[in-house]
């Protein structure tokens, strides 16, 4: 009994595997398609301008806080040493807030850049089984998944 199952366990496996083979496997690059699409290269102007916008502003307002700091540091002999504890106590308070609003600004421009990269891609996909049916193209894969 047991050998009977053996063989045919090793006949079902030996059907299964002939009919695993794909016939027409190709490879895209999805990463390519992304960044020289028309959308693609809007949505990618569209984060570098709200990158730099952001950057900007960070980069002055921290320009501001470093003279803040320089102005402190020369006051410091002529300040109480109470004023002085106070206003050193701010600044600190000051650069800890802009580094919080810096990292939530770039998570947020990271959300932003992941949320359109998804939608392009839910765009594509219409297209993309078109074509496929079109061509009798059977699994089409990521370039970058490909060893």
């Amino acid at each position: 009994m047991k050998n009977i199952l053996k063989f045919l366990f090793i006949i079902f496996l030996f059907f299964n595997i002939q009919n695993l083979h794909a016939g027409n496997v190709y490879f895209i690059d999805f990463n390519k398609v992304l960044n020289e699409s028309i959308a693609g290269k809007k949505a990618q102007d569209s984060l570098k301008k709200k990158f730099s916008t952001e950057s900007g502003k960070f980069n002055n307002i921290e320009k501001s806080l470093i003279e803040k700091e320089r102005e402190i540091i020369s006051k410091r002999k002529i300040l109480a040493k109470e004023e002085y504890q106070k206003q050193v106590i701010q600044l600190r308070k000051d650069v800890t807030k802009v580094q919080k609003d810096k990292k939530n600004s770039l998570n947020n421009l990271g959300k932003t850049r992941a949320k359109a990269r998804t939608e392009l891609l839910s765009k594509l996909n219409p297209i993309l089984k078109a074509y496929m049916e079109k061509n009798k193209i059977q699994i089409v894969i990521d370039k970058k998944e490909v060893l």
